[in-house]
C-alpha cells in the first residue's frame, strides 16, 4: 500500500496511525501541501479533489478521504465496535468530526501554526465553534473512557489528530480536562507521541 500524507496533516496522521495500529505494511509518499505537491498533475490523476491523504491499497485501486481510508483499512479489526449500537456511535462521532471539529480545530491550527496568521486576525466565529467542538467532545466523555464506549475504535483515532494540536490553533486544552484525559488514553492505546 502507498500512502501520500502530509506529515503536518492530522488527517493524513490518522491514515499512518490505523495502518501502524493493525500493523499494515506501506510505503509513506511525503507530499507537502505548502509546496502545492497535492495539485500536481501527477497527484491530480490519483486524487481529482487534490487533497491528502490519498492511498493506493494493495490491489492498486485508489482511495481517499482521511475517515474513509480507515474505516477500509479498520474492517473486522479491533478498531470497529462489535455492537451495532456502538459501531453506529463510532460513525456518528466521525462524520461530526469532518463537519463540526477539524474546519475550525485543524482550520485554526493551520492558519496559526503553518500560515503564520495572528490569533486576532482569525474570525471569532472559528475559535466559538472550535470552543463548542472542544465542549462537545468533554460532554460525550463524561461515561465513558472513549468516545465510542470502553475501547478506542476509529472515533478516538479520527477525532485526537487535530484535537491533541488544538492549542497550536490557540485553544487552551486545560479548560477541558476529560478531553486531556482521553488524548493521553487514545494516545497510550495506539502508541502514538
Amino acid at each position: 500500500m502507498k500512502i501520500y500524507g502530509d506529515s503536518i496533516s492530522g488527517n493524513c496522521l490518522k491514515v499512518k496511525w490505523t495502518a501502524d495500529f493493525l500493523g499494515r505494511s506501506y510505503e509513506w509518499i511525503e507530499t507537502e501541501v505548502l509546496k502545492s505537491a497535492s495539485r500536481t498533475p501527477e497527484f491530480l490523476a490519483l486524487n481529482p479533489a487534490g487533497q491528502v491523504p490519498a492511498v493506493i491499497l494493495d490491489d492498486g485501486r485508489p482511495l481517499a478521504q482521511s475517515n474513509a481510508i480507515i474505516l477500509h483499512l479498520a474492517e473486522g479489526s479491533a478498531l470497529i465496535p462489535a455492537d451495532a449500537y456502538e459501531r453506529a456511535r463510532m460513525l456518528e462521532w466521525m462524520f461530526w468530526e469532518q463537519y463540526s471539529h477539524e474546519p475550525y480545530i485543524a482550520v485554526a491550527r493551520f492558519q496559526v501554526r503553518f500560515k503564520g496568521v495572528p490569533l486576532t486576525e482569525l474570525e471569532p466565529k472559528i475559535f466559538d465553534r472550535g470552543k463548542a467542538a472542544l465542549q462537545r467532545m468533554e460532554d460525550g466523555l463524561a461515561d465513558s473512557p472513549f468516545l465510542a464506549g470502553d475501547r478506542v475504535s476509529l472515533a478516538d483515532v479520527a477525532l485526537v489528530a487535530y484535537t491533541r494540536e488544538a492549542e497550536d490553533g490557540g485553544f487552551r486544552l486545560a479548560d477541558y480536562p476529560k478531553v486531556v484525559a482521553w488524548i493521553a488514553r487514545v494516545e497510550q492505546a495506539l502508541n502514538i507521541t
